[in-house]
């Protein structure tokens, strides 16, 4: 029962190291740090976007990293039983930015980035919580990412559930 206070004193680390002016997240984790990443089903690399712009924007704060953690974690092992997927969502395979799903643009670039965040299935170069992702999410009814990929989780493959909750929440 402390996956999160190791997520935290991690987070903690690498954010002093960034600070310091060390911005290769290659040299941030140890071989204990990275098998702790691959027991809560996180990338190093997706840990490190957290890190990075908690340190340079000051958002999305380390309890919101830690909430979207315990989401991706739950999942890893609720839904994947511990099993890393072999599939990755790249730049040319997500939706872009002007998409839209019942008059919402960025919504589905937003649910696709969201179902792979959850699988693991992240390109390193895409981020789940990115600002695009934040802003969306800040102008529809301030929803949290964490509440958004519970809500996602839930919602299956069905983006009519995820387009009419947030209608809602933004009325």
């Amino acid at each position: 029962m402390t996956w999160n206070d190791q997520f935290l004193a991690l987070f903690d680390r690498c954010a002093a190291a960034y600070v310091a002016g060390d911005h290769d997240f290659e040299n941030y984790y140890r071989a204990e740090d990275l098998e702790f990443l691959d027991e809560i089903g996180y990338q190093p690399r997706e840990f490190f976007d957290f890190v990075e712009d908690f340190c340079g924007e000051g958002t999305p704060s380390i309890s919101t990293a830690l909430l979207i953690a315990a989401v991706r974690r739950d999942y890893f092992w609720v839904v994947q039983k511990g099993k890393v997927s072999d599939k990755v969502l790249t730049r040319d395979e997500v939706p872009s930015f002007g998409e839209e799903l019942n008059g919402m643009t960025y919504l589905p670039r937003l649910i696709a980035k969201g179902r792979a965040k959850l699988r693991g299935e992240l390109h390193p170069d895409l981020m789940f919580g990115c600002g695009g992702d934040r802003n969306f999410l800040q102008k529809h009814g301030d929803l949290h990412p964490a509440d958004f990929l519970r809500r996602l989780w839930a919602a299956g493959e069905d983006d009519q559930k995820i387009a009419a909750w947030i209608a809602g929440q933004a009325s």
